[in-house]
Protein backbone atom coordinates (compact mmCIF):
# COMPACT_ATOMS: atom_id res chain seq x y z
CA UNK A 1 0.00 0.00 0.00
CA UNK A 2 1.25 3.48 -0.86
CA UNK A 3 2.00 5.86 1.97
CA UNK A 4 0.10 9.11 2.33
CA UNK A 5 2.17 12.02 3.61
CA UNK A 6 0.14 14.90 5.02
CA UNK A 7 1.90 18.26 4.96
CA UNK A 8 0.99 21.94 5.09
CA UNK A 9 1.81 25.06 3.08
CA UNK A 10 5.01 24.65 1.10
CA UNK A 11 6.08 28.22 1.77
CA UNK A 12 5.94 28.02 5.57
CA UNK A 13 6.04 24.43 6.81
CA UNK A 14 9.62 23.52 7.63
CA UNK A 15 8.58 20.42 9.57
CA UNK A 16 6.61 19.14 6.57
CA UNK A 17 9.56 19.67 4.24
CA UNK A 18 11.83 17.20 6.01
CA UNK A 19 10.07 13.86 5.41
CA UNK A 20 8.67 15.04 2.06
CA UNK A 21 12.12 15.89 0.74
CA UNK A 22 13.65 12.67 2.07
CA UNK A 23 10.96 10.50 0.52
CA UNK A 24 11.24 12.28 -2.83
CA UNK A 25 15.03 12.08 -2.80
CA UNK A 26 14.99 8.35 -2.00
CA UNK A 27 12.19 7.62 -4.47
CA UNK A 28 9.88 6.29 -1.76
CA UNK A 29 6.40 6.43 -3.33
CA UNK A 30 3.67 8.32 -1.48
CA UNK A 31 0.42 10.14 -2.04
CA UNK A 32 0.98 13.85 -1.47
CA UNK A 33 -1.79 15.45 0.64
CA UNK A 34 -1.68 19.12 1.58
CA UNK A 35 -3.69 20.52 4.50
CA UNK A 36 -3.04 24.29 4.44
CA UNK A 37 -2.64 26.51 7.46
CA UNK A 38 -6.04 28.03 6.75
CA UNK A 39 -6.53 29.87 10.03
CA UNK A 40 -4.45 31.32 12.88
CA UNK A 41 -5.29 28.18 14.88
CA UNK A 42 -5.49 24.85 13.04
CA UNK A 43 -5.35 22.42 15.95
CA UNK A 44 -8.93 21.18 15.94
CA UNK A 45 -9.09 20.85 12.15
CA UNK A 46 -5.78 18.96 12.04
CA UNK A 47 -6.87 16.66 14.86
CA UNK A 48 -9.10 14.95 12.30
CA UNK A 49 -6.00 13.24 10.87
CA UNK A 50 -3.19 13.97 13.35
CA UNK A 51 -3.10 12.94 17.02
CA UNK A 52 -1.07 16.07 17.86
CA UNK A 53 -3.06 18.45 15.69
CA UNK A 54 0.14 19.14 13.74
CA UNK A 55 1.85 18.13 10.51
CA UNK A 56 3.58 16.21 9.08
CA UNK A 57 1.76 12.90 9.41
CA UNK A 58 2.50 9.68 7.55
CA UNK A 59 -0.43 7.34 6.97
CA UNK A 60 0.48 3.73 6.26
CA UNK A 61 -2.74 1.78 5.86
CA UNK A 62 -4.44 1.76 9.25
CA UNK A 63 -1.32 3.12 10.95
CA UNK A 64 -0.60 6.80 11.58
CA UNK A 65 2.95 7.97 12.26
CA UNK A 66 3.43 11.56 13.41
CA UNK A 67 6.27 14.03 13.90
CA UNK A 68 9.05 14.49 11.34
CA UNK A 69 11.53 12.49 13.41
CA UNK A 70 9.04 9.72 14.11
CA UNK A 71 8.33 9.45 10.38
CA UNK A 72 12.03 9.27 9.50
CA UNK A 73 12.67 6.57 12.09
CA UNK A 74 9.68 4.61 10.79
CA UNK A 75 10.90 4.86 7.20
CA UNK A 76 14.43 3.85 8.19
CA UNK A 77 13.13 0.46 9.34
CA UNK A 78 11.54 -0.12 5.93
CA UNK A 79 13.77 1.55 3.35
CA UNK A 80 17.47 1.68 2.63
CA UNK A 81 19.30 4.98 2.40
CA UNK A 82 17.59 6.93 5.16
CA UNK A 83 20.82 6.82 7.18
CA UNK A 84 24.40 6.54 5.90
CA UNK A 85 25.81 3.03 5.57
CA UNK A 86 29.09 3.93 7.25
CA UNK A 87 28.79 3.47 11.01
CA UNK A 88 30.66 6.64 11.99
CA UNK A 89 28.73 8.74 9.50
CA UNK A 90 25.48 7.20 10.67
CA UNK A 91 26.21 8.00 14.31
CA UNK A 92 27.08 11.59 13.40
CA UNK A 93 23.99 11.97 11.20
CA UNK A 94 21.67 10.62 13.90
CA UNK A 95 23.14 12.99 16.46
CA UNK A 96 22.89 15.96 14.09
CA UNK A 97 19.26 15.13 13.29
CA UNK A 98 18.43 14.89 16.99
CA UNK A 99 20.16 18.23 17.60
CA UNK A 100 18.12 19.87 14.84
CA UNK A 101 14.89 18.32 16.04
CA UNK A 102 15.31 19.48 19.61
CA UNK A 103 17.39 22.63 19.32
CA UNK A 104 18.06 25.89 17.49
CA UNK A 105 15.02 27.62 18.96
CA UNK A 106 16.42 31.12 18.37
CA UNK A 107 16.91 30.36 14.70
CA UNK A 108 13.35 29.04 14.42
CA UNK A 109 11.84 32.02 16.21
CA UNK A 110 13.94 34.87 14.82
CA UNK A 111 14.36 33.57 11.26
CA UNK A 112 11.07 31.89 10.42
CA UNK A 113 10.86 29.90 7.18
CA UNK A 114 9.33 31.74 4.26
CA UNK A 115 10.71 30.35 1.02
CA UNK A 116 9.43 32.90 -1.45
CA UNK A 117 10.94 36.07 -0.02
CA UNK A 118 14.28 37.73 0.65
CA UNK A 119 14.59 39.78 3.81
CA UNK A 120 16.82 42.53 5.15
CA UNK A 121 17.01 40.99 8.58
CA UNK A 122 16.86 42.85 11.85
CA UNK A 123 19.82 42.29 14.19
CA UNK A 124 19.51 38.97 15.93
CA UNK A 125 19.98 37.97 19.53
CA UNK A 126 23.11 36.45 20.99
CA UNK A 127 21.28 33.12 21.00
CA UNK A 128 20.68 33.42 17.27
CA UNK A 129 24.36 34.14 16.68
CA UNK A 130 25.24 31.01 18.65
CA UNK A 131 22.76 28.94 16.64
CA UNK A 132 24.18 30.18 13.34
CA UNK A 133 27.74 29.55 14.47
CA UNK A 134 26.87 26.04 15.63
CA UNK A 135 25.18 25.21 12.34
CA UNK A 136 28.19 26.46 10.37
CA UNK A 137 30.45 24.37 12.59
CA UNK A 138 28.27 21.28 12.27
CA UNK A 139 27.98 21.46 8.50
CA UNK A 140 31.70 22.02 8.03
CA UNK A 141 32.41 19.07 10.32
CA UNK A 142 30.16 16.73 8.36
CA UNK A 143 31.35 17.86 4.96
CA UNK A 144 35.04 17.57 5.84
CA UNK A 145 34.71 14.47 7.98
CA UNK A 146 32.78 12.32 5.53
CA UNK A 147 33.97 13.65 2.20
CA UNK A 148 30.80 15.32 0.93
CA UNK A 149 29.12 16.41 -1.17
CA UNK A 150 26.28 15.79 1.31
CA UNK A 151 26.48 16.33 5.04
CA UNK A 152 27.23 12.71 5.93
CA UNK A 153 28.99 11.55 2.79
CA UNK A 154 28.31 10.80 -0.84
CA UNK A 155 24.55 10.24 -0.56
CA UNK A 156 21.61 12.43 0.40
CA UNK A 157 20.25 11.13 3.72
CA UNK A 158 17.97 12.16 6.58
CA UNK A 159 20.47 14.68 7.94
CA UNK A 160 20.37 16.64 4.69
CA UNK A 161 16.57 16.59 4.74
CA UNK A 162 16.46 17.79 8.34
CA UNK A 163 18.71 20.78 7.68
CA UNK A 164 17.12 21.70 4.34
CA UNK A 165 14.72 24.19 6.02
CA UNK A 166 17.78 25.96 7.42
CA UNK A 167 19.17 26.22 3.89
CA UNK A 168 16.09 28.18 2.87
CA UNK A 169 16.52 30.42 5.91
CA UNK A 170 20.15 31.04 4.99
CA UNK A 171 19.04 32.24 1.57
CA UNK A 172 16.05 34.24 2.81
CA UNK A 173 17.94 36.16 5.50
CA UNK A 174 21.55 36.03 4.28
CA UNK A 175 22.79 34.05 7.28
CA UNK A 176 26.55 33.47 7.28
CA UNK A 177 27.30 29.75 7.48
CA UNK A 178 30.84 29.83 6.09
CA UNK A 179 32.11 28.82 2.67
CA UNK A 180 31.60 25.07 3.14
CA UNK A 181 28.12 25.58 4.53
CA UNK A 182 27.15 27.94 1.72
CA UNK A 183 28.27 25.37 -0.81
CA UNK A 184 25.99 22.79 0.77
CA UNK A 185 23.11 25.30 0.85
CA UNK A 186 23.41 25.81 -2.89
CA UNK A 187 23.66 22.07 -3.47
CA UNK A 188 20.61 21.13 -1.43
CA UNK A 189 18.46 23.95 -2.84
CA UNK A 190 19.43 22.75 -6.32
CA UNK A 191 18.34 19.17 -5.62
CA UNK A 192 15.44 18.24 -7.95
CA UNK A 193 13.17 17.44 -5.01
CA UNK A 194 13.92 20.79 -3.34
CA UNK A 195 13.27 22.57 -6.62
CA UNK A 196 9.93 20.81 -6.88
CA UNK A 197 8.99 21.89 -3.35
CA UNK A 198 10.07 25.47 -3.98
CA UNK A 199 8.12 25.69 -7.24
CA UNK A 200 4.99 24.66 -5.36
CA UNK A 201 5.76 27.20 -2.62
CA UNK A 202 6.07 30.04 -5.11
CA UNK A 203 2.85 29.00 -6.83
CA UNK A 204 0.78 29.23 -3.64
CA UNK A 205 -1.49 32.25 -3.90
CA UNK A 206 -2.69 32.33 -0.30
CA UNK A 207 -1.14 33.95 2.75
CA UNK A 208 -1.64 33.10 6.41
CA UNK A 209 -1.69 36.12 8.70
CA UNK A 210 0.23 34.59 11.60
CA UNK A 211 3.14 33.40 9.48
CA UNK A 212 3.27 36.69 7.61
CA UNK A 213 3.39 38.60 10.91
CA UNK A 214 6.24 36.38 12.09
CA UNK A 215 8.10 37.18 8.88
CA UNK A 216 7.73 40.95 9.32
CA UNK A 217 9.02 40.64 12.89
CA UNK A 218 12.26 39.28 11.41
CA UNK A 219 12.95 42.19 9.08
CA UNK A 220 11.90 44.00 5.91
CA UNK A 221 10.93 42.09 2.79
CA UNK A 222 13.07 43.29 -0.11
CA UNK A 223 12.03 40.64 -2.67
CA UNK A 224 8.83 38.59 -2.91
CA UNK A 225 8.76 35.91 -5.59
CA UNK A 226 5.44 34.34 -4.65
CA UNK A 227 2.38 34.27 -6.87
CA UNK A 228 0.33 37.41 -6.36
CA UNK A 229 3.18 39.26 -4.68
CA UNK A 230 2.43 42.35 -6.74
CA UNK A 231 -1.07 42.49 -5.29
CA UNK A 232 -1.93 44.00 -1.94
CA UNK A 233 -2.24 41.25 0.62
CA UNK A 234 -3.77 41.70 4.02
CA UNK A 235 -3.54 38.02 4.83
Amino acid sequence: MTYTLVTANRNYSSWSLRPWLLMRALDIPFADRIEPFAAPENYEAFRAFSPTGQVPVLIDGERTVWDSLGIVLYLAERHEGVWPCDEAARAWAMSAVAEMHGGFSALRNERTMNIGVRVAAMPGSAALERDAARIAELWAEGLSGFGGPWLAGSDFTAVDAFYAPVAYRVRTYGIDVGAAGQGWVERVLGHPAAREWEAAALAEDWREAGHEAELLACGSVVEDHRTGADQASGA
